[in-house]
């Protein structure tokens, strides 16, 4: 699997039903990173994928609360749900249904490799996702988006998708943003200059182009001795906004370093403003009434919660390679990453020398890892060790194949940070290479120069 484009920026736009009841004249955010959000009642919830977790927005643009849960590992849209729910889309396109409270409700696996999911009222539609893409070949017998039941489950297709020259791209070609209103759907792919708006049946009602690309080119293979593939991303998250018309977040150049925010009319797609946005990190606000304010997304961020940390749990109590008990408790009093792995992950293979790099780094403060094994086969977790020269210099324990069941994470490497207190500061999912070791450097490093007797 290959991901061609994943959100790592943070942009939120704001979400407002344009039949909502409500009468707050405040705004309320549309995207978070280049990824769409969901009012429900007054607030605004939208992912910050970068830290595994959802943040509510109130009307003045002020953070009220956070979620974060093992398993909201990459969220890469939220939607609204029936009776006050989030429907959130995972990176890799399973929809996990939340309660505002933070419980994990309900979740169902991918119509298509990757999908990102769209909702008016109880009505729930799947597009593939333009945030994780896959090359894999379509004969265009698939439709281009689903209707799903409140299950998850595919009811029937909608739109015929576009097959290229090449069908190893149609599911890059067909990847896209989508947003509902009643029965219509509004669909926008990611590397094609064009906005669908399709009836109940499926027919194309309209279609609207942004005019970014002159000529309008599938991707295809570039004439070079590296297998590189040549595309232009042209769309990447639309909502419909509170005034009715269609807000579309796109590229300002094929390659989005730099955005660009049109506003479509959703009777006939007739751009109506459009505005340079000049960077690829940026926050899109937006009020009952149209208006719109380009905010700075680190500051809307900075605002969130650092006191108020849920504590690990459960506590562990396990054996290490020669039998001796370890505790959570042991670590109280130093910053600690805790590591779960396996010796059938080849990212945990490759991410064992950074963590003892990082180890060695910090060996002359208090900070700790523990490296908990997830392996059934006690054989194969000490074989994966043996081959480390030298060992480990931090604690390897033995988690015996229950670790996933206790701690409900989606897959490995998963890390969880804790501060001094036992308290988790962030959740690592996945092995992001020394980008994310250095920026995980740098977090350890914040921490244990802030005040350790900040109040719990």
């Amino acid at each position: 699997m290959r991901a061609i484009y994943s959100s790592s920026a943070v942009l939120l736009v704001a979400y407002l039903s344009a039949c909502s009841h409500t009468t707050d004249e405040g705004y309320s955010l549309l995207f978070l990173g280049r990824s769409p959000a969901a009012r429900v009642g007054r607030l605004s919830w939208a992912p910050d994928a970068p830290h595994s977790r959802l943040i509510a927005f109130d009307g003045d643009l002020h953070v009220v609360h956070t979620i974060s849960n093992p398993r909201l590992s990459s969220p890469a849209a939220v939607a609204t749900f029936p009776n006050d729910r989030l429907l959130v889309t995972e990176r890799t396109g399973e929809g996990v249904v939340w309660d505002t409270a933070g419980n994990p409700m309900r979740e169902w696996e991918s119509p298509f490799p990757a999908s990102l999911y769209a909702t008016d009222g109880d009505r729930i539609v799947a597009a593939r996702s333009p945030y994780f893409v896959q090359f894999i070949a379509e004969d265009g017998g698939a439709p281009l988006v689903w209707v799903l039941d409140t299950l998850g489950r595919p009811q029937h297709g909608l739109g015929t998708i576009h097959v290229p020259d090449v069908p190893y791209f149609a599911q890059l070609v067909n990847a896209g943003a989508v947003t509902l209103s009643g029965d219509v759907v509004y669909f926008a792919p990611l590397v094609r200059d064009e906005i669908l708006r399709l009836d109940a049946a499926g027919s194309t009602v309209w279609r609207s182009s942004r005019g970014l690309v002159p000529t309008e080119r599938d991707p295809h293979f570039a004439a070079s001795n590296e297998r590189r593939v040549v595309h232009a991303l042209v769309n990447i998250a639309m909502s419909l906004g509170p005034d009715g018309r269609i807000y579309v977040l796109g590229a300002q150049d094929s390659a989005a370093t730099e955005l660009r925010l049109d506003v479509l009319r959703a009777d006939n797609g007739e751009i109506v403003a459009s505005r340079r946005l000049g960077t690829a990190t940026t926050a899109i606000a937006v009020d009952h009434h149209g208006h719109i304010r380009v905010l700075d997304p680190d500051r809307l961020l900075a605002q969130t919660p650092t006191m108020g940390r849920d504590l690990f749990s459960p506590a562990f109590a396990l054996p290490d390679l020669s039998g001796k008990i370890v505790r959570l408790a042991d670590f109280r009093g130093k910053v600690t990453l805790v590591n779960f792995w396996a010796s059938w992950c080849a990212p945990c293979r490759e991410e064992f020398p950074h963590m003892a790099e990082l180890y060695r780094e910090f060996r002359n403060r208090p900070f700790a890892i523990a490296a908990i094994s997830d392996d059934v086969s006690d054989k194969k977790m000490r074989a994966f060790v043996r081959e480390f020269r030298p060992p480990p210099p931090f604690p390897v324990l033995v988690g015996e194949g229950r670790m996933k069941a206790i701690y409900h994470y989606r897959g490995l490497p998963y890390s969880v940070l804790l501060d001094r207190n036992g308290r988790i500061i962030e959740r690592i999912f996945g092995f992001g290479g020394d980008l994310e070791f250095s920026r995980l450097r740098a977090t350890i490093t914040r921490e244990l120069d802030a005040d350790s007797t900040a109040r719990p």
